[in-house]
C-alpha cells in the first residue's frame, strides 16, 4: 500500500481547517486522507478534542482505529457500510487516490453522499475542472506538500470562504 503522506506542516493545517469548519461537536470525514486524520487523532491541534473524526480508507491496516474506520473502495463509492448515514458529516476533507476523471467521479459521489455541505478536496491542478463542475470547489492558495516529492502540482480546493487556506 503506497500512501503520499502529508509533510506535517500540510497535515497540521488541513486539520486546523477542518476543526475550524466542523465546529464544537463537529464531525470530520478524512477521505482517503489518514495523515490529516491521524495529525487530528494525536490531539496536537487545537480544538480537535470537540470534534469527531472518521477515516475512510482502502488500506485495512487504519482498522487499528476501531469504530473511527471505514473501509473505502472508490470502486464502489457507496459501500460505506450501514453505519454510515448520509450527509452526517460537517466537513469532507478528500485526497482521492488516482489521478483520473473517473476516480474523482467516483469520489465526488462518495464526497457528496457524506457531507452537509463544506468540502475541501486536495488533488492535483490538473483535476480543477472536473473537481469544480463535480463539487463546486474553488481553488486556494494553499499548496498542500508531501514528506517524498510527487511528480504533479497538488491543490487544495474548498466550496466554502476559507482564510486559513486564502481561499
Amino acid at each position: 500500500m503506497s500512501q503520499f503522506w502529508y509533510s506535517d506542516a500540510t497535515a497540521t493545517r488541513l486539520a486546523e481547517e477542518a476543526v475550524r469548519e466542523a465546529g464544537d461537536g463537529g464531525r470530520i470525514a478524512c477521505l482517503s486522507a489518514p495523515s490529516v486524520y491521524r495529525k487530528l487523532k494525536q490531539g496536537t491541534v487545537a480544538g480537535s478534542e470537540r470534534v469527531t473524526a472518521t477515516v475512510f480508507e482502502y488500506d485495512r491496516r487504519f482498522a487499528v482505529h476501531g469504530d473511527d474506520f471505514v473501509f473505502y473502495d472508490y470502486n464502489e463509492p457507496l459501500a460505506l457500510g450501514a453505519g454510515v448515514a448520509p450527509r452526517s458529516f460537517d466537513i469532507v476533507l478528500a485526497d482521492p487516490p488516482y489521478l483520473s476523471g473517473a476516480c474523482l467521479r467516483a469520489v465526488a459521489k462518495t464526497i457528496n453522499y457524506l457531507s452537509k455541505a463544506k468540502v475541501l478536496l486536495c488533488t492535483g491542478a490538473t483535476m480543477e475542472d472536473l473537481a469544480k463542475e463535480l463539487l463546486g470547489v474553488e481553488r486556494c492558495a494553499f499548496t498542500p506538500t508531501h514528506d517524498r516529492n510527487v511528480s504533479n502540482e497538488f491543490c487544495c480546493y474548498v466550496n466554502y470562504p476559507s482564510r486559513l487556506l486564502s481561499c
